[in-house]
């Protein structure tokens, strides 16, 4: 009982600590924002099978379906704000806007289905304990689970043919979706397919100065990696941040649900590569790509700012204090909370980050808002309000 009395004693000195040296991030101005823009969506698009995800070239907003990756945000922002408010209108309109997304728990043509799925139904049952909910996200999980080839020891992320067998660095978030399965069921095979596809991104995804690749393509029949390569960076020797950013809070989510110290020692070594950018800024916002050729002129990626900090605050508390990863959280958040990232009430298409990029490869979604930013923002918000008493 001592111990533990003077554990807690520690981390509430370390965290007085912390706030001494960190910026003062405006949780209760963005709760506010984020009421007033969400709540007006909601208004003037009740259709709850339609989910915001960004802006599109004319300037107007950007809706999708069920079947798009990016549709279970929508409802997880929704979430989110039922976490961050308590109040009873958001848990309402969050069983509204996730009800649409249960279209997909049979389906077998995405890897998305833990964005898809998990943080919608999610992340609802998490909080209600619904128990309609849990039938629908074994569903998923299964479905999730069918496009693992354990030749390649890996989930197949695209069925596209321009690629073999794709593996992409995004494919790491949806390994929680799994690891929650074998909680929910007691059958081990959903644990070990999202370890054996943790191993096999491991063996491959990183280059020696821990920058990430974004794709890993192999050859299904034999498991053997054919080419690493881009689809969304600049070039497939540069480093897309948003990749870089899904490796940071991938990795530190497989050391949460396994304690392997491998994938904690390489979530560590992919949050320094990205600090190291991101100190070369002055906002510590990073451009869309770390090596694009026209920076300082580049788009910049405040998803993959986002991301990073929800993934920073977990992190900070697996590793050594001195590495101040929360710190570095919360200078993200700080200038993502800035009048320059976040939006006043009634702009930006209601949306509350501005300034990402998702394809600028393809000409898509380049300097403006998208759902999965707003998302990661509220995490990393909710996060950080409970950071002493939470368990990720």
């Amino acid at each position: 009982m001592k111990k533990k009395l003077l554990t807690c004693f520690l981390a509430v000195i370390t965290l007085q600590s912390w706030a001494q040296k960190s910026p003062e991030i405006p949780i209760k101005k963005v709760i506010e924002i984020a009421e007033q823009q969400f709540s007006d969506f909601v208004k003037i698009y009740p259709d709850t099978t339609r989910y915001m995800r960004s802006t599109k070239t004319d300037g107007t907003l950007g809706l999708t379906s069920a079947s798009d990756w990016t549709s279970g945000f929508f409802p997880g922002n929704l979430w989110y704000m039922y976490l961050l408010t308590g109040d009873k209108k958001w848990e309402q309109l969050a069983r509204k806007w996730t009800q649409g997304i249960e279209t997909n728990r049979n389906n077998t043509r995405t890897h998305d289905l833990g964005f898809m799925m998990f943080d919608s139904f999610g992340l609802g049952y998490q909080i209600t304990k619904d128990p309609a909910y849990k039938p629908i996200l074994l569903d998923g999980a299964k479905a999730l689970s069918t496009r693992f080839h354990p030749e390649v020891a890996a989930i197949r992320s695209w069925d596209n043919p321009k690629f073999t067998y794709p593996v992409i660095v995004d494919n790491l978030m949806n390994l929680e979706f799994l690891f929650w399965a074998t909680k929910q069921t007691g059958d081990s095979s959903y644990y070990k397919i999202a370890v054996q596809h943790a191993d096999t991104d491991l063996k491959y995804r990183f280059r020696p100065d821990n920058s990430s690749y974004h794709v890993l393509d192999f050859n299904p029949a034999t498991g053997k990696l054919l080419k690493r390569m881009t689809h969304q960076g600049y070039a497939d020797e540069t480093c897309w941040a948003r990749g870089q950013a899904w490796a940071i809070y991938g990795y530190t989510t497989l050391y949460r649900e396994t304690k392997d110290k491998k994938y904690l020692d390489q979530a560590v070594k992919a949050a320094d590569y990205f600090l190291m950018q991101t100190d070369k800024i002055s906002d510590h916002i990073p451009y869309w790509d770390f090596q694009a050729p026209d920076i300082p002129n580049a788009p910049r990626d405040a998803s993959a700012a986002a991301i990073t900090a929800s993934g920073l605050f977990e992190l900070s508390k697996y590793v050594a204090k001195d590495k101040n990863y929360f710190i570095k959280a919360k200078q993200l958040l700080s200038s993502l909370t800035s009048d320059k990232y976040l939006a006043k009430h009634g702009t930006n298409n209601y949306f509350l980050t501005m300034h990402s990029t998702g394809h600028k490869p393809n000409g898509s979604e380049i300097d403006v808002p998208i759902v999965y930013a707003d998302y990661y923002l509220l995490e990393a918000l909710y996060r950080l309000k409970n950071y002493s008493t939470i368990s990720f």
